[in-house]
Order: structure tokens, then sequence, then C-alpha cells
């Protein structure tokens, strides 16, 4: 598998993707931290120490992104926050190890604490937070696991975990057939995705009621595309971004489900006040009743609607996705 130096020395280093136009993430850096003994890729707002007097907010991307689904959304706020936008392990150019046997590496407890670790080293005690998709499961994981740093939480076109797969039928398998596909033992699921990576790749962009792939800025695509096809160490190997996306549906389909039925037996919820969004089109909307299932989940305030969108909201609503997140992060 390919996967970056966790050399401890390295524990703050510039890295700005050659396949990235640097003038599109204007505003911001892209660097690389050593976290929990892996490599966290994140892009975060320049001139950090400049405004320490803003507040700071955590954009988590699900599957199959990277950070750069973020930069509508991004270029809005950046005057607003200091933003913090993470690649998850195992996305982008985070690290690519292989999963261990029980896939706890991939956990969504793991990419929190990556989360929690990424922020520490940047000194922040407390933020905002948001995540769609996986990011929502981590930011969820995150929000349980340390309540005191996370100030409000906003999760983007997901039910809980728990429920999701509590609410397994015919129906559900059909839409989220991915959900039983990538948690296949490896390496069947890579083989058979590595097959076609790119017509994988955009079914799923195009998929869970978005209908097209036009609302994707061309340079995110292209990020996409890059990030899902880096090249193993040896040929004929599978690809270990396609790899560790397995392994983070394995560990939701295991791992995560011990952890999350452990938080509710000893009835640990979320603190803090709590926005679900979630698109008209998008299976979430069809199947589930999120806002209730939220506020079961939710000690606090929980708020939240549905919008005119399939799964991927922030590229697909920017705006609404910005006027939303500013009214709610104060």
């Amino acid at each position: 598998m390919s996967t970056l130096s966790t050399d401890p020395s390295v524990a703050e280093t510039s890295a700005v993707s050659p396949d990235t136009p640097s003038s599109w993430f204007d505003g911001f850096e892209k660097r690389q931290f050593n976290v929990n003994g892996v490599v966290v890729c994140a892009r975060i707002s320049a001139n950090w120490h400049n405004h320490l007097d803003k507040p700071v907010l955590v954009l988590l991307h699900g599957f199959p992104q990277t950070h750069v689904m973020w930069h509508r959304v991004a270029q809005a706020l950046k005057n607003d926050y200091r933003l913090v936008l993470p690649d998850l392990r195992g996305y982008g150019d985070s690290s690519h190890a292989p999963g261990l046997p029980d896939h706890s590496n991939y956990s969504k407890r793991a990419m929190a604490q990556d989360v929690v670790g990424l922020l520490d080293q940047l000194n922040v005690d407390d933020f905002f937070l948001c995540g769609h998709d996986r990011g929502g499961r981590v930011a969820h994981r995150l929000a349980l696991d340390y309540p005191a740093r996370v100030r409000r939480l906003c999760v983007l076109d997901i039910a809980p975990t728990l429920d999701m797969y509590k609410r397994t039928d015919m129906d559900f398998a059909r839409a989220y057939y991915h959900w039983f596909h990538l948690i296949q033992p490896t390496p069947l699921p890579e083989r058979m995705i590595g097959g076609n990576v790119l017509h994988y790749l955009h079914a799923k962009l195009g998929g869970w009621g978005s209908g097209t792939t036009t609302f994707i800025e061309p340079e995110a695509m292209a990020e996409y595309e890059r990030s899902l096809t880096l090249a193993p160490e040896q040929a004929g190997d599978i690809l270990p971004a396609v790899h560790t996306a397995c392994e983070d549906y394995r560990a939701s389909a295991g791992i995560d489900l011990v952890h999350d039925q452990e938080s509710r037996d000893k009835g640990h919820k979320i603190q803090c006040d709590l926005l679900v969004l979630w698109g008209d089109r998008g299976v979430v909307h069809k199947m589930f009743k999120p806002l209730e299932l939220w506020q079961a989940q939710c000690a606090a305030q929980v708020s939240g609607q549905v919008v005119p969108s399939g799964h991927f909201i922030p590229e697909e609503l920017p705006e609404v996705t910005v006027t939303s997140l500013r009214k709610f992060m104060v």
C-alpha cells in the first residue's frame, strides 16, 4: 500500500499538491501534520496566528471525496472563521495505511482522534464542527468522545449509523448497496472497483438523489480522481485509497457499531446544540426521520430542515450551506 511518511520529526510541513492550482484555494495553506502516528493533510486559513479573535470551524468531508468538496463554502466563510479542512485518514493526501484485522484504525473514533490531535497542534481548545456523509459520522463520534471540545455541531444528510443499519431492508440495501459491497473481505471489493475506478467514482458522485455531477467544480473532480487513483507501491497491488475507503465502511459495519451501542447503553448523548440538514431527493429523506433520530441522540437543542438537494448538499447548495452555518455557528 502507498503510505505517506509518518516520521515524527516532520511535525508540520507545507505540501501543496501540484495537481490543484494554488490560486483555487486563495486564503488557505495546505499542510501536513503528524497525528497519532499517521499523516493528516489539511487546508487551514492562511495567516492563522493573525486571526486568533475568529472562532474555529472544522469541516469534514465524506465518501468518495476529500476536503476540496468544501471549496465554495470555505471561500464564502473564510472571513468569518478560522477554517480547518482535513482529509480524513485514508482519504486524499492523508495516510493510507492498510487496515488492521478488526478495522479499528479506520474507526470513527480513530478518525475523531486525528481531528482532535490536529486541533491540539493548532492550539485550539474548542471549535465549531460540521461533517457531511462519513465526515458527519466522524463528527458524531467526536462530539460524544470529546464533548467539551465541540461548541456546536452540524451533520449533513445522514442519520445515526446504528439506526440506519437497524433499519436495513430490501429498499435500503438497494439504495445503499455500497454499504454492503465495500464491507466484503479484502480484496474482493477493491479488485472489483479497481477494474474501472473512475466509472465507479463518477457513478457514486452522481448518485443518491443528485442525478448528475455538473455541480462539482472541475478542480474538485480532478482532485477526487487523482486521490482515488493514487498509485500502489508495487505493480498489481490494489489502489491504496480504494482499500482505505473500504476499511472506513468495514469499520462502520463492525467496531463503530460496538462503540455506538456502548455509548447508547451508557446514556451518552451529544451535549452541544445540533443542526441537521438533509436533501429532499436523497435516501435519508426517503427512508428515515432524521430530525427525530438525532433528537433522540442529543441532550441539547436540535434543529434542522430538509433542503432541495440530493446527497451532496455543500456542492449542490453552497449558498444554503453557507447561510445555515453562518447563522448557526455563533
